[in-house]
């Protein structure tokens, strides 16, 4: 298995590391890959989020992970941007719980890796860290992260306005799903 911590047929998530720092930026700079967030991240809000996402996991043993495309023609693995769990808790009806999310760079896109990356990430969550209730968050406009949770088999939970976009106005209301591990007879 290497350095990833989940494999999937297509890709490989793992700890972020050194060389994904720039790319990472470079993502959260385009405005398309962007659009459903308030703004795009300057360089140094981009490394403080990979920062966030590190600590995040020597405190809890998850975090979103960097994505890699396994094979390429060059047969060097591609750094596509993340996917994976964090405790949320922010003020709603909703939190604090573990959110499930992700974040790909656009010539990732359409390809089905949010869909296949985040399926592995709900299932480690719920058999390996027997995490028994998972969220998942987007604007009501995204369409795609909204059907990617539906495609992983959440459920819608309802609405809410975020706190974190209130001066994003197009932003709210939020959409929530949740996946709800049955309960052991």
């Amino acid at each position: 298995m290497g350095d990833y911590i989940l494999k999937t047929e297509r890709l490989g998530l793992r700890l972020w590391k050194a060389s994904d720092y720039f790319p990472f930026a470079e993502m959260c700079a385009d405005l398309e890959v962007m659009k459903h967030f308030p703004n795009v991240l300057k360089k140094e809000e981009a490394f403080s989020l990979i920062t966030r996402f590190n600590l995040h996991y020597e405190k809890e043993g998850y975090t979103y992970f960097a994505v890699d495309i396994l094979e390429t023609k060059s047969n060097l693995p591609v750094f596509i941007g993340f996917t994976g769990i964090m405790k949320q808790t922010y003020e709603s009806p909703f939190t604090p719980n573990v959110d499930i999310g992700w974040r790909l760079a656009i010539n990732a896109w359409g390809n089905g890796y949010a869909t296949e990356a985040a399926k592995a990430c709900l299932d480690y969550a719920i058999k390996n860290l027997e995490i028994k209730t998972i969220i998942s968050v987007a604007s009501n406009i995204n369409t795609p992260s909204i059907n990617v949770m539906k495609k992983i088999g959440m459920h819608y939970s309802g609405e809410f306005n975020h706190p974190k976009l209130v001066e994003s106005s197009n932003l709210n209301p939020c959409i929530v799903y949740s996946y709800n591990s049955p309960k052991k007879q």
